[in-house]
């Protein structure tokens, strides 16, 4: 059997970094990163990406080495991704900040509203039925990421944990002060709005749940095998029939609902950022199914049937 040697160069400097001989020609990419740290064990394999171009992609961890568009001396090009963390920690500490941030200005804890209002309850019916809401919502989602998501990527960036905890520990300070204020009043139209807003946000709880289920049953445990998603006999999942992410249109409709429900300008700003971000990540999936799947359904958008 005919055996690689595979030159590893630093994408920014050219410089040699590590050469390996007698690499098996069925090697994958992940074999070659863990050959790499046993020389330079600062880079572990989550932190390495390997390409065959400098500025090129990085090469996929099951991609296998003489199925590459290289010769039996194969030069690949690494760059640093920086210090990694987990996306299971990543979502945990994400929205166990907001379920617990929203509490602190529920129950108005000292220095919040003044001395006078410590530990005081809202006489508002929509108040309780709003942290009601959204403390279901966030344990929905911790429980989600323990027990129904499977990540194809292990880690991620640790910098993004910063990114990601302001935005959602800023807003859930932002609108738990508004909503639990003591001066705080109820919506224009009162318990029609509320009532009608409490349909839509957990219609579309129900939604969310069902297709993060439906996703979850298409990857096996352990596995990045990517399908294309159908429908199932849940209805809430024929919106599949629509949309290539109805995750996000159900995400996008429950935080719609809360701001009917709420009638509050900033969780209104948090569902329009929220649906700028998730329409990004839809169009960015759209795209990855219809040049993967040739056969992909050719009716579906990325986010709003019909429309976007």
């Amino acid at each position: 059997m005919k055996h690689y040697e595979v030159e590893i160069l630093d994408a920014k400097t050219r410089e040699k970094l590590c050469f390996l001989d007698k690499v098996e020609p069925q090697a994958t990419i992940a074999e070659i990163k863990n050959l790499f740290t046993k020389t330079h064990p600062q880079w572990y394999p989550a932190r390495q990406s390997l390409r065959l171009d400098p500025k090129g992609k990085s090469l996929k961890d099951e991609d296998v080495l003489q199925k590459l568009p290289v010769g039996t001396t194969a030069t690949l090009y690494f760059r640093d991704l920086g210090a990694q963390i987990s996306w299971v920690t990543v979502f945990l500490t994400e929205y166990a900040g907001p379920l617990f941030i929203y509490l602190l200005f529920y129950f108005r804890v000292p220095f919040i509203y003044g001395h006078k209002y410590d530990f005081t309850s809202s006489r508002h019916t929509v108040v309780h039925l709003a942290c009601t809401c959204h403390s279901l919502h966030y344990v929905k989602r911790l429980l989600e990421t323990l027990f129904v998501h499977r990540f194809s990527h292990g880690t991620m960036p640790l910098r993004n944990i910063f990114k990601n905890c302001t935005y959602y520990w800023g807003f859930a300070a932002w609108m738990a002060y508004y909503i639990n204020h003591p001066l705080y009043t109820p919506p224009t139209y009162g318990a029609q709005q509320v009532k009608l807003a409490l349909a839509i946000f957990v219609i579309c709880q129900l939604g969310n749940f069902s297709i993060h289920m439906a996703l979850r049953d298409l990857r096996p445990a352990g596995s990045k095998t990517r399908k294309i998603p159908y429908p199932t006999k849940n209805p809430f999942t024929w919106l599949f029939l629509l949309v290539s992410c109805p995750n996000y249109t159900y995400e996008v409709g429950s935080w719609i609902g809360f701001a009917i429900m709420t009638q509050c300008l900033p969780v209104a700003l948090f569902s329009l950022v929220g649906f700028t971000q998730m329409t990004i990540w839809a169009k960015g999936k759209h795209r990855s199914y219809l040049k993967e799947f040739r056969d992909y359904p050719p009716l579906r958008m990325p986010i709003i049937p019909f429309l976007l």
